[in-house]
């Protein structure tokens, strides 16, 4: 089994803190998850993370015009240059405070940041490796400006069109404009009037009127005017910046936390305290909707580059929208978990991951596109355990609220639901095979309880435990249960024998977790004391044992006085599952560290790492000295008291809380697993952490060819050999050097995806058997995955049917002696094919309903009535409708099609 599992996309968690950013061509929006930044394509919706972290969760990010340099920067003001468009991170640097704002100049020569109340510009770098005035440049980051003026944070920073001017906002109620270079006659100007921050300032699209929006709902209009004299209209003070005018949003007691303005069509979208959004027309202050979109704070709002869509962010509920004000239509609407998950499943076809979280939800996440596909919200306290049926549309969860509920995931509607005759907590669920039987168990009590689907009724208490049942699982082929306990006992049931008895299995300490191999022979459990034992379940014997303390033991919270080795929290698995092949066992517990084990040795295979990020505590193996006080760790200290604004000051927190509560953590979050689980198909795994669900998977996609790749495959060299295979083909000439083959060959040697196709494309269909036939099997995986991805992305149906035909039909015998090797392209061709199926399936059943409703239309019985029913079964209803306007002249007699 292979084992180099990387991280590919995190989903779960869509927005955390920070500002929201459109790409300069406005189809795709980056959020600021965590230490991660994840990008959600609006014309393909999908969505994808960026491979790189920060060590703290991020603050600010912006692109440059261009689009192909990513600026993040974290909460300690560490930043990160990212080439975008590569994924590949170019430069690490600290800005040595937190900044407040962050922003590219139009031009792209610059970027601004605040830093605390300074304004720092800085020269935008360039690539590395070129060259900038004939010499190589050697610092990426070089300061152009440092200019210290405001008396408080920068809360928002802005551009001149022509990229020579800047204009801030800061809390200390005032806004100022500034210039990227000293200029004759222009002096650093301050705009001073409002009571309160400033939270936006924006030069309109002629840069000759400027609009500042404060906190307390105020909009200022200012202009460069003289003041003059009112009876006499003579001019009495030079000319500077002056409030021409006064507006208010008028929202009783909420106040305006973002604001945004797009200056080519004069839209402001301001976002307030209560929930709620105005969309307002300047200069004239006309107010174009009002709308409520979350039921707390709008803590970011942005407008990308053609005014049409909104996006705005809500941290406390970890939402994310994406609005188009003219349609009135969400483009994009996702929410995370608003508490920790439970639990999580992966569905038997391997395309959709279901979380259950604390918060009562139940999450179906598509794994392909990255969006949440529909949230059942019918249980009334946290769910704790979820569970497919074996065919996949039917799925089970378990919850605090005691019941079970059956929900059909193809009409998304809850269809049963299971109770206990006594009021009971369900912590714990299994889910037959077959799904006729659903059993589950009980911190409450510590009977199995087992109904029917069928019939939903209790079908029998399976009794034994001594103390609570903490997992179940059932074996593939159905005939067995196995039950953990806290009673030190893992039990084997045979639910459907005659005598329901139980094959106890004694440990030495309380069981978290129990699983089946795919086979149903072994059974694997782990305990408190950080072991994990496998059992042979004909026999009732230990196989056995792995010592896993030692491994998931990491990472040291802010307040422990022990090491992290020495941590006693931290040395057990709480969730275990087996691979696909039931060769590996994956393990995961309250740490940052995930660890596979080889079940044959015992021998521990790989880490993961989870995360990395310091915000959340467990994180650090060593604690930095420097952050403790004589009042205990810095980061503990609730220094809310010395807040300036009376909001900041209230506290609003409960003491020891975690998680469930709906106040602010006294502690900060602690990095946790809280379950794992294998794709069925064994090329990824999930997990349900404190940053979100991860998803790790092994890369499939070919980057490099080194060993296959030589200096002569070029792209030009490729166009070439293409453009000589064409004229070959068109004169019925042979030529060995130049073919279709040839070309598709460096195509795959170069790994370029735009010549790959335009290479593929290009061969007729009458030559693809002979390509196929002669492809080297070491590129017959390659070819099948892009015409996988062909078929499914391209509008050419039956060309690439043809090939698909044609590779079946050449190497069907190669691909099923080697379907192990093949079965992420075989499968993914499947996946092709049905989805062609269902769509001609669709149009088909579709213009057969539309040739019955033609059919049954009366008709002019003398006028040609096969012209005019050809004419509209053809689609061209127009022409048809004339012709039978002109063909009637009163004479004509109206009858039935039969």
């Amino acid at each position: 089994m292979k084992t180099d599992f990387k991280f590919s996309n995190l989903l779960g968690t869509v927005y955390r803190q920070g500002n929201l950013l459109f790409t300069p061509d406005g189809t795709c929006l980056l959020s600021p998850v965590g230490n991660r930044v994840s990008v959600f394509d609006l014309v393909q919706n999908t969505s994808y993370t960026l491979p790189f972290s920060h060590r703290t969760n991020i603050d600010r990010l912006d692109l440059s015009p261009r689009g192909n340099l990513l600026l993040t920067v974290d909460e300690t003001g560490r930043a990160i240059l990212t080439n975008f468009q590569r994924r590949i991170a170019i430069h690490h640097f600290s800005f040595k405070a937190r900044v407040t704002s962050l922003k590219f100049s139009p031009s792209g020569r610059h970027f601004a940041v605040g830093v605390g109340r300074r304004l720092q510009i800085w020269q935008t770098p360039s690539t590395p490796g070129t060259e900038t005035n004939g010499e190589i440049e050697f610092a990426p980051f070089v300061l152009h400006r440092d200019l210290a003026a405001h008396f408080d944070n920068v809360h928002t920073i802005e551009w001149s069109s022509d990229s020579r001017f800047l204009l801030t906002a800061s809390k200390d109620l005032t806004a100022r404009v500034w210039s990227l270079d000293p200029e004759d006659g222009f002096e650093p100007t301050t705009l001073a009037g409002h009571r309160q921050g400033v939270v936006g300032a924006y030069f309109n699209a002629n840069q000759d009127t400027i609009y500042t929006v404060s906190q307390d709902g105020a909009l200022f209009r200012w202009e460069y005017v003289t003041k003059k004299d009112p009876e006499t209209d003579e001019d009495i003070a030079e000319a500077r910046w002056r409030i021409v005018k006064k507006d208010f949003f008028l929202q009783n007691d909420a106040k305006v936390n973002c604001a945004a303005f797009h200056a080519a069509s004069n839209l402001l979208v301001v976002g307030f305290s209560n929930g709620l959004f105005g969309l307002y027309d300047l200069p004239e202050f006309n107010m174009i909707h009002l709308l409520s979109v979350s039921q707390s704070n709008i803590d970011v709002v942005t407008i990308n580059q053609s005014g049409e869509w909104l996006a705005m962010g809500s941290s406390k509920h970890g939402q994310l929208l994406v609005w188009e004000w003219q349609s009135e239509s969400y483009i994009l609407k996702q929410q995370g978990h608003l508490d920790s998950m439970n639990a999580l499943v992966y569905s038997p076809d391997g395309q959709k991951i279901v979380t259950t979280a604390e918060d009562g939800k139940v999450k179906v996440w598509d794994v392909k596109s990255g969006f949440c596909i529909v949230t059942f919200t019918e249980h009334s306290s946290g769910v704790t355990a979820c569970e497919f049926a074996k065919k996949g549309n039917v799925l089970f969860t378990a919850s605090l609220d005691g019941s079970i509920r059956a929900w059909d995931l193809i009409r998304y509607r809850n269809f049963r639901t299971f109770t206990a005759p006594s009021r009971l907590s369900f912590s714990s669920l299994a889910v037959d095979p077959s799904g006729e039987v659903v059993c589950a168990g009980s911190p409450d009590s510590f009977d199995i309880h087992v109904w029917s689907v069928q019939t939903g009724q209790l079908l029998d208490q399976l009794s034994g435990h001594e103390g609570p049942v903490s997992s179940l699982a059932f074996a593939a082929d159905g005939n067995h249960l196995v039950s953990g306990s806290w009673d030190r006992t893992v039990r084997i049931w045979s639910i459907f024998g005659r005598t329901q008895t139980s094959e106890p299995l004694q440990l030495m300490s309380d069981v978290l977790s129990v699983a089946f191999r795919a086979d149903g022979k072994q059974v694997a459990a782990s305990t408190l004391d950080g072991q994990l034992s496998f059992w042979n379940v004909n026999d009732a014997i230990q196989e056995g044992a792995v010592d896993g303390r030692r491994d998931v033991s990491g990472g040291r919270k802010v307040s422990d006085r022990q090491t992290a080795a020495n941590a006693a929290g931290t040395k057990s698995f709480n969730r275990i599952t087996y691979s696909a092949d039931g060769s590996c066992i994956l393990a995961a517990g309250n740490s940052k560290y995930i660890c596979l084990y080889d079940v044959g040795t015992g021998s521990l295979i790989k880490k993961y790492t989870v995360s990395v990020n310091l915000s959340l505590d467990g994180t650090q193996e060593f604690l930095n000295s420097r952050n403790l006080t004589e009042a205990g760790p810095r980061a503990l200290i609730d220094e809310t008291g010395e807040a300036s604004d009376k909001e900041d000051r209230i506290d609003r927190t409960l003491p020891g809380a975690k998680r469930g509560d709906a106040g602010a953590r006294t502690t900060r979050p602690e990095v946790r697993v809280m379950s794992v689980d294998f794709s069925p198909t064994g090329r990824a795994f999930c997990a349900a952490s404190t940053e979100g669900l991860l998803i790790y998977s092994l890369d499939t996609d070919f980057v490099f060819d080194p060993f296959d790749l030589d200096i002569t495959i070029t792209p030009s060299t490729i166009l070439e050999t293409l453009e000589a295979a064409k004229t070959a083909s068109a004169t019925n000439t042979v030529d060995d050097d130049n073919t279709f083959l040839k070309a598709l060959i460096m195509a795959f040697r170069l790994n370029e995806s735009k010549l790959m196709r335009a290479v593929y494309e290009a061969i007729p269909p009458q030559d693809i058997p002979h390509v196929v036939r002669s492809v080297p099997t070491v590129y017959l995986a390659r070819l099948l995955r892009f015409v996988a991805h062909a078929a499914d992305e391209t509008p050419h149906l039956e060309f690439n049917l043809m090939w698909i035909e044609s590779l079946f039909s050449c190497h069907g015998r190669y691909f099923k002696d080697n379907s192990g090797t093949f079965a992420p392209e075989l499968r993914a061709v499947q996946r092709a094919v049905d989805d062609i199926r269902e769509n001609l399936k669709r149009l088909t059943e579709k213009n057969l309903y539309d040739l019955n409703y033609l059919l049954s239309k009366p008709v002019l019985a003398d006028k040609k009535p096969a012209a005019t029913l050809l004419a509209l079964t053809s689609g061209e209803a127009e022409d048809a409708e004339e012709q039978m306007d002109v063909a009637d002249d009163g004479e004509g007699e109206w009858v039935g099609l039969e």
